[in-house]
């Protein structure tokens, strides 16, 4: 008797990065709410990316101030809306140990995550980092896809081969995709060809996008794409949908006003 396979939401998700064309990226668009997840899905989105900005915003936070609790309390809900694969951008993990971390993802229902290597403003030691994302690996196994974030070129460190290291370190420890986020778009064929798998880029939103002056390096999604495979494997807009959504709203209440 042969025994057919599962294949498991966690499977669709990383099946998506492996794209027929390597000109065209996947695109990850952002929901910070069940609302707009299922307006995304509805939209043809065949996976969402949870941004930290946004879930923050939603519920009443800054972007790194939300507390780890709420967190997974929104990304469950946005899971629960719908059928799609979900990854959770979870920051640095929240001060928590790989295990805890694992299973506190799993039971939300997440199928991947997003993790930097920074914190507070201050770059990780990159080997630290690896053997932590090392041990969230061998918590994960398969069941969880893992975006090692890469934040040099966020705290101003603007050679490659700094973010190419840690890149391959990040790699070599397990981490399914690689984000050095803020990376100039120059730069982005250069860490395509120096990085093994996937690569994460961020795209703005028409100048929604965050607004923090080490972010305006970003480009916007037609200049990602046109790089072709030479660019990105997959783009995703951080809070960029969430505060175009939330000025559409402001429009909308000051005409109620009128």
């Amino acid at each position: 008797m042969v025994t057919k396979a599962v294949v498991t939401k966690a499977d669709t998700f990383r099946a998506l990065h492996r794209r027929p064309d390597p000109a065209e990226p996947l695109i990850l668009p952002g929901p910070w709410d069940a609302a707009s997840a299922r307006a995304l899905v509805d939209a043809g989105f065949p996976a969402l990316a949870t941004p930290s900005a946004g879930v923050a915003a939603s519920l009443g936070y800054e972007d790194g101030e939300t507390p780890a609790d709420e967190v997974f309390a929104a990304v469950a809900r946005i899971v629960r809306a719908v059928d799609v694969p979900v990854s959770a951008d979870v920051e640095d993990g929240y001060g928590l140990a790989p295990k805890e971390l694992v299973e506190r993802l799993l039971e939300t229902g997440a199928v991947g995550c997003n993790l930097e290597d920074s914190g507070a403003g201050v770059l990780k030691d990159p080997h630290a980092h690896a053997e932590w994302l090392a041990e969230v690996r061998a918590a994960a196994g398969d069941r969880l896809f893992i975006n090692a974030r890469v934040d040099t070129f966020l705290q101003g460190v603007m050679d490659p081969e700094r973010a190419i290291e840690r890149a391959a370190l990040y790699v070599a420890a397990g981490a399914d995709c690689v984000y050095p986020i803020a990376a100039p778009l120059d730069v982005l064929p250069l860490l395509r060809a120096g990085i093994e798998g996937p690569i994460n880029a961020f795209a703005r939103l028409d100048g929604a996008g965050p607004s923090r002056a080490e972010l305006t390096q970003l480009t916007e999604l037609a200049e990602l794409t046109e790089l072709g495979s030479r660019g990105a494997t997959r783009i995703t807009f951080g809070p960029g949908l969430q505060r175009r959504a939330a000025a559409a709203l402001r429009d909308i209440a000051a005409g109620l006003r009128k």
